[in-house]
């Protein structure tokens, strides 16, 4: 050891430092021109600044150390589920791209010593070392890298916790803090929805679709987006399917809230502030906001496009001087597929509503609500899915139950909603047989109330919306006709008053109301 340690030193004071840099450097380059590998450093820190490609690889190859890695780190992040492979230090994988072989090692040395600055680098200099075979480096290495950054952004989307925006009030638009949000844990998904497995493959697919076509809606010069409209009665499923479809795509929701929103220009203030992958709700459109179909025949009047939104649940004193909001169904709009629809990409509107009926058609077409969605009564379809995530009770053994026989005869005539079922199911979760046949003593009974009812002409609230008969679609015009022309002569006698300067909106309600009195 001591003559090695004196060759080593004899060696440093013949050779000054500059010529065993050339040596050195000499070799590397006789080394490379002859191998029949390429390598390429990813490190970290590009200059002062990360390195995304770094972290991209890090996030990448983080799935596959697990299985193919022969010496690896773990970790675990706070509130993590999960544990986390990486590669250690000096650390080597192999990984396979079109049938090409790649080699990646994860190379770490101490940093050399730092003179003050004002931002300091990490001790350690960490980064990747990608080795490709040169007659395969044309051939894969910029389709190979794209591939690494593609993959890198689907595992973190997967990954990272899903956020639930709502639209604050109060003015917090003007604030620039317009959202505010709480971790999204809905753990409703499709495999737990109860809904026809056939309905449920042609909202997947669609989804699907819409996920991967970046490319096809830069070819056709459409904006990446798309419309969703779910309508049917309450309890039907509508907010679980919301949620299904954040999990399955891995969304934020930003749930908008109408009666919170002033003007046309707040509704684009928080249509900039979304994101991107990200489903924008607006729940119970029917009741946020007065959307009456203005295309039905018989009507004296009709409220223009552009007549102000007003509030039904509730006043905002930050709204208009009349207490309503000056935002237009134009605005509306607008907010759906206008251009400033287009400021960001790969965004779903949806909207739900208890009754389609009272919409505009304007907001329903095509380009606005791409595909309507209903939501309908529980079909035997559904309630298999139902039986099976409550009970336990597998597809096989449907048909050797009495009870299911018996309710696949009366399922469709009761009508019940999956919010119905399922509460009768959770409340005998432990007692399967009680659980059948008081769900289906429930079929039975709603079956024969609705028989009854039908029977002594009372069954305006079960007969089905198809079904209707036209004394109640008169009934329905005539009332929705009366309601219309209150709101015009509303509209009508505010504007004059407010032409004269005289008379507040309290005024003229209190004269209406007493001339009604009178």
């Amino acid at each position: 050891m001591g003559v090695l340690a004196f060759c080593q030193s004899l060696l440093h004071s013949v050779f000054p430092p500059e010529l065993r840099f050339a040596v050195s450097k000499f070799f590397n380059k006789f080394f490379l021109w002859f191998s029949p590998y390429c390598y390429y450093d990813i490190t970290e820190i590009d200059g002062v600044n990360t390195n995304e490609l770094y972290n991209a690889v890090q996030l990448y190859l983080s799935t596959y150390a697990s299985v193919t890695g022969n010496r690896l780190s773990l970790s675990k992040a706070p509130n993590a589920t999960s544990l986390t492979f990486g590669l250690s230090s000096s650390g080597s994988i192999i990984d396979n791209f079109n049938g090409i072989t790649v080699w990646w090692e994860h190379i770490v040395t101490q940093r050399q010593s730092q003179s003050f600055s004002w931002r300091p680098l990490p001790e350690e200099k960490r980064g990747f070392t990608l080795k490709i075979k040169k007659k395969d480096k044309s051939l894969i290495l910029d389709s190979y890298l794209d591939h690494i950054l593609s993959k890198a952004n689907e595992i973190r989307r997967k990954n990272q916790d899903r956020l639930l925006y709502t639209n604050s009030g109060g003015g917090s638009v003007d604030r620039g803090h317009p959202w505010e949000s709480v971790p999204f844990k809905h753990p409703s998904t499709f495999e737990t929805l109860a809904m026809d497995p056939v309905k449920k493959s042609e909202i997947m697919d669609d989804l699907l679709s819409f996920a991967e076509g970046e490319s096809f809606y830069q070819q056709t010069g459409r904006a990446w987006k798309r419309g969703y409209l779910l309508y049917g009665p309450p309890g039907t499923g509508k907010s679980s399917m919301i949620a299904a479809m954040a999990n399955f795509l891995g969304y934020d929701i930003y749930d908008l809230e109408l009666t919170e929103v002033n003007t046309n220009s707040d509704l684009r203030t928080l249509l900039m502030k979304t994101t991107s992958k990200s489903i924008i709700v607006i729940e119970d459109i029917d009741c946020s906001i007065n959307l009456t179909n203005r295309s039905k025949p018989g009507r004296k009047s009709q409220i223009p496009l552009e007549t102000e939104i007003t509030k039904v649940a509730g006043s905002n004193s930050s709204a208009g001087p009349d207490g309503g909001s000056s935002m237009t169904l134009s605005g509306l709009l607008n907010f759906t597929d206008g251009l400033w629809s287009c400021c960001g990409s790969e965004r779903i509107f949806i909207f739900t509503t208890n009754h389609i009926e009272k919409l505009d058609p304007a907001l329903l077409r095509s380009g606005r609500m791409d595909m309507h969605i209903h939501m309908s009564f529980c079909s035997f379809e559904a309630l298999k899915v139902l039986l099976k995530n409550y009970v336990g009770l597998d597809e096989k053994d449907l048909f050797k139950n009495e009870f299911v026989k018996g309710m696949e005869q009366v399922i469709d005539d009761a009508e019940m909603t999956p919010a119905d079922i399922s509460e009768i199911l959770i409340k005998n979760r432990r007692k399967k047989e009680k659980a059948l046949k008081e769900l289906l003593e429930s079929f039975e009974r709603q079956k024969n109330k609705k028989m009854k009812l039908i029977s002594g002409g009372e069954a305006v609230g079960f007969v089905k919306e198809e079904k209707s008969s036209l004394t109640e679609e008169v009934v329905e015009e005539e009332e929705e006709k009366r309601e219309l022309e209150k709101q015009v002569e509303y509209c009508e006698e505010l504007e004059n008053c407010t032409k004269e300067g005289h008379e507040s909106e309290v005024e003229v309600m209190q004269k209406k109301e007493g001339t009604e009195g009178i």
